[in-house]
């Protein structure tokens, strides 16, 4: 059932501090975006040719990846300068016409941020590493070898061995939670801090809207530099020996919240800026609340619940409301299927021969959550994750664990915007990595026209998020009615409830819509009674 053609994109204005809640996000990742020089790298000018394509969609902002200057090792997340542009993706006057447009769209603008690390070829790491005694020399964590010439302690990195590499010219180790290309800035360090919140008040200044924030929990360490205790072995595979430890002490150092209440405080001071954090980890949920519960903190924060979940299932659902209860107190959730760093949920959730249907319930489903949406380019069309050969990889965690990870890039792969143009329409070169050929029918210029297409569809689903309120903001609670596979909840109470069913099986389930209720949205499902067609999802509000 479709919305009336005249009904507004955007929900109605509302007071400029407030727009970000139950706001649309739509995330772009730069480099694979579209490609305006044809350089086979996704640009700045890229983005902006497009943003008619994203504002069409009726969302409230997009989120940028990184764009600034970097060696690339680990793909723009290795900044070397803060406040400048790499040439690749073009200059700071195409970020300020970028974002001129982008508000003149009435899109609302957020930047990425690492704020934990650095690249080794920034400029402060350059100085570090020279002396013991120069004014940069504890702007990183560094720290003497052992006796016997091994690392300080026995901290393992995300992508695989040791957080410590040894530098010669300082005669100590540097210690790196990521890549060793990546040192860890010594956030601890009040200098450092001052100097990250200039760089933040850099962004602010030239205007954008909010900033996304980088593996939050890495920003301190623990200086002590105690060892982190192993995992009880329960016999499951691991791939990184990241994953045989606690990480008590490389990270989520109790010293973090008051940072980031210093970030915030910047932030208000601006009109209308939103922080958001991006928290992983054990203790992903108890750092969320932290940051984000106690007033004058972060916004909101997400961490990986739906990104690395096997599978979807009313059980996961359930488990995201209660962490994320509508009590007025915890703090305010963001949620995301897909992303950058994520196998593409499609290809996670559902088998090759649903993936359309799965595809368009899904993203009915997103819209209908509680919290911040954030939508990963190519999701409003469906793209299930790009198979990408091993001779074109280029994600350093894929190449260095294959074949046992899927690795980031199969999720990075360009954005295909013409079914019969070479690349997908993305570059008239050949790309950074290459376009998984069944991208090709699913191509913006071909779903364009199809009003039953997935663009189409997600045009619509955020659409109704607009138009009733309590979809953006109200509270939501499980159904008790539901049962197996089907998943229900309502969004607030009395008139103006909302009532949210999906089946989220293949096979189709028993479910009736119950009395007092009117279908105002559905889709795979020609509203049968008694029935719940395989991958069905509806909306319905009080009639």
């Amino acid at each position: 059932m479709e919305l009336d053609a005249q009904s507004e994109q955007r929900p109605k204005e509302q007071p400029t501090s407030d727009w970000w809640k139950g706001a649309v996000i739509y995330q772009i990742y730069p480099r694979s975006f579209y490609d305006s020089n044809d350089d086979g790298v996704g640009d700045l000018p890229g983005i902006t040719a497009r943003l008619d394509h994203v504002a069409s969609l009726g969302v409230d902002a997009i989120w940028l990846s990184p764009f600034f200057t970097s060696p690339m090792k680990d793909f723009g997340y290795d900044v070397a300068d803060y406040r400048g542009v790499d040439p690749i993706f073009g200059t700071l006057a195409d970020f300020d016409a970028l974002l001129a447009r982008a508000h003149a769209l009435g899109l609302k603008v957020l930047i990425d941020q690492v704020y934990s690390h650095t690249s080794e070829d920034h400029a402060w790491f350059q100085k570090s590493r020279t002396s013991r005694s120069t004014e940069k020399s504890d702007w990183y964590v560094w720290a003497d070898a052992k006796p016997d010439g091994s690392p300080p302690n026995n901290w393992q990195s995300v992508f695989g061995g040791p957080s410590w590499t040894w530098d010669a010219r300082r005669g100590q180790y540097y210690m790196h939670n990521f890549l060793p290309e990546q040192p860890d800035l010594n956030v601890h360090n009040p200098d450092v801090q001052a100097e990250l919140l200039d760089t933040m008040a850099f962004w602010l200044d030239r205007g954008v809207d909010g900033i996304r924030l980088d593996a939050v929990n890495f920003m301190m360490h623990d200086p002590a530099l105690h060892d982190n205790p192993p995992v009880k072995n329960d016999g499951s595979k691991r791939t990184r020996s990241f994953d045989f430890q606690h990480h008590y002490f490389n990270q989520s150092h109790p010293d973090i919240p008051a940072f980031l209440e210093r970030m915030r405080a910047l932030a208000d001071s601006y009109d209308g800026r939103f922080l958001v954090a991006e928290v992983g980890g054990e203790r992903a949920q108890e750092e969320m609340e932290l940051y984000t519960r106690r007033p004058g903190r972060l916004h909101s924060a997400y961490g990986f619940l739906y990104l690395y979940a096997e599978a979807l299932d009313p059980e996961l659902v359930r488990s995201a409301i209660d962490l994320w209860p509508s009590d007025g107190v915890t703090g305010w959730p963001s949620w995301t299927f897909s992303n950058h760093d994520a196998p593409r949920a499609v290809s996670r959730w559902a088998a090759e021969a649903d993936r359309e249907a799965f595809a368009n319930m899904a993203l009915l489903l997103l819209v209908a959550m509680r919290g911040n949406v954030f939508i990963y380019q190519g999701e409003e069309l469906g793209l299930p994750q790009a198979i990408v050969p091993f001779d074109r990889l280029q994600d350093p965690e894929a190449i260095a664990n294959w074949p046992q990870t899927l690795g980031r890039d199969g999720a990075r792969t360009p954005m295909p915007w013409q079914k019969s143009a070479r690349h997908g329409g993305f570059s008239g070169a050949e790309p950074w990595l290459p376009v998984d050929s069944r991208h090709y029918d699913l191509a913006v210029d071909a779903q364009e026209t199809d009003t039953k297409s997935t663009l189409n569809l997600a045009r619509r689903f955020v659409r109704l998020r607009a138009q009733y309120p309590v979809l953006r903001t109200g509270a939501m609670r499980m159904s008790t009615a539901a049962r197996g596979g089907v998943l229900a909840f309502e969004r607030g109470s009395g008139d103006d409830a909302i009532l949210c069913v999906f089946n989220l099986t293949p096979e189709e389930a028993d479910w009736s819509l119950p009395a007092g209720w009117r279908i105002i949205e559905q889709i795979n499902s020609d509203r049968s009674e008694g029935a719940l067609p395989a991958f069905a999802g509806l909306i319905a509000s009080r009639t």
